[in-house]
């Protein structure tokens, strides 16, 4: 996150030194509160074998500190002085600023150091993700409060260590209390036993990463459990073996068709079953695209642009996209386009306009809203999209019982029922888009 100011390092890198004077010691951090080049360069005069850095295109705020300003900060010191020639390593800036520029719409939008890293404590990894999560969620107007809210999520979980996965649940955590309006610690305990929490919250308090130093936090724990079987210890410990070729086996029969099963994808759906299928899916159907230029996989081509794509040695295909048809009925698009000269034909749903209905709210202007004043009438926490329904109309519920779950930008919550009674309506179908507040179920206590 780039928390390690100059003194801090001096004192932690010298500190180290003294008790293990044979131990490397390599430092890490970034940047974003502009202070990485002096922390650095206090970690190296205390001791530090290695420090890290990034070429300066790269450099700065989110990133690693700049190269070129820490070699010349050292330059001429009797003990710090390093012979790599800075002319031909800034030769890379040429390079990487071009692809820099490909990359520009995921920047963090950060144009200059930020000293509230030291309130929030936010990776710097995830400074960019979260914020594309937040704006893709619906809250990109609410970014400073969720900020905020990461540092409140951060206490009420327990002062974590923030690395991924951990760093994932207290960005989820600070979401979830910023769409749900809840502005501090006293307020999550008074209201969580009725809340759904993110599943990753979840998961946490289970002990899915591990036991934090120091414990999980209570009541929070219990009231966001309410009764879930817990971890005791590592993870790993409790896990049961996996027979890989009976899973590569079972894998190949799955995706038959689609792909040929490695034994490096069997450990890919080992440890992220979902994620893998999701892939193969998508591999299938869009191809390798990992042929095409950045350029055309990231911004699409002009009318009339060309590309040149090299499937293998020896073997490529010029691709001329000549124009995009009018909008049709079922959301789809004529797609024109030349290969190798021969004209191709190709009929493309136009996910932009379905994006844009959401966002309008044309997806869900006509869905029931819940009831704030009705108990039994349970709301979206967030907008997302549905991925399961775990209920059947007329069932009876029990407070607690996981009704359904919906997905957003990797952040899957499960909604529980808030009472004991009978389910009197689903109001939403799996794959449909809500809304924050839609209604979800009708439960008659």
């Amino acid at each position: 996150a780039g928390l390690l100011k100059p003194r801090a390092a001096t004192m932690l890198v010298s500190a180290l030194r003294a008790k293990f004077p044979a131990l490397p010691i390599h430092v890490h951090t970034h940047d974003t509160a502009s202070t990485g080049v002096a922390s650095m360069l206090a970690a190296a005069e205390a001791g530090a074998d290695v420090v890290d850095v990034c070429t300066d295109a790269m450099a700065g705020l989110t990133s690693q500190p700049a190269i070129g300003a820490v070699l010349n900060s050292i330059k001429g010191s009797e003990t710090l002085d390093n012979p790599m020639n800075l002319k031909e390593i800034l030769k890379l800036n040429t390079y990487w600023e071009q692809a820099r520029a490909l990359y520009s719409p995921y920047e963090s939008g950060i144009k200059a150091g930020s000293a509230d890293v030291y309130i929030h404590e936010m990776p710097g990894g995830q400074y960019t993700n979260l914020k594309f999560q937040a704006f893709a969620n619906g809250l990109g107007e609410e970014w400073d409060n969720i900020k905020e809210s990461y540092a409140t999520a951060n206490q009420c979980l327990g002062d974590i260590v923030k690395v991924t996965p951990s760093s994932k649940v207290v960005g989820d955590m600070a979401q979830f209390l910023v769409a749900n309006k809840i502005p501090d610690e006293k307020t999550l305990l008074e209201q969580a036993e009725s809340l759904s929490f993110p599943t990753s919250v979840v998961e946490y308090f289970q002990g899915y990463l591990g036991q934090p130093v120091g414990g999980f936090p209570e009541p929070l724990r219990a009231k966001v459990l309410r009764g879930k079987g817990i971890i005791e210890g590592r993870p790993g410990c409790t896990l049961p073996p996996v027979d890989f070729k009976q899973l590569r086996a079972e894998l190949q029969e799955k995706h038959r068709g689609r792909r040929d099963v490695s034994h490096k994808d069997a450990l890919s759906s080992a440890m992220y079953p979902k994620v893998f299928d999701e892939y193969v899916i998508s591999r299938d159907i869009m191809g390798p695209v990992s042929l095409l230029p950045t350029k055309a996989f990231l911004k699409g081509l002009e009318i009339d642009e060309e590309i040149e794509v090299k499937a293998r040695r020896g073997s490529s295909a010029s691709i001329k996209l000549k124009a995009v048809g009018e909008l049709l009925p079922n959301g789809k698009r004529e797609v024109f386009f030349e290969v190798n000269g021969i004209p191709r034909v190709v009929d493309i749903l136009d996910l932009k306009v379905l994006e844009n209905e959401n966002k309008k709210g044309g997806m869900s202007a006509v869905r029931e809203r819940a009831d704030p004043m009705d108990l039994g009438s349970v709301g979206a926490p967030m907008a997302g999209e549905v991925v399961d329904i775990l209920v059947k109309d007329g069932a009876e519920i029990k407070a607690g019982e996981a009704l359904v779950v919906i997905s957003a930008m990797k952040m899957e919550t499960t909604v529980s029922a808030p009472c004991n009674g009978k389910l009197k309506h689903i109001a939403v179908g799996k794959g449909d888009s809500c809304t924050a507040g839609d209604l979800l179920c009708a439960i008659e206590p």
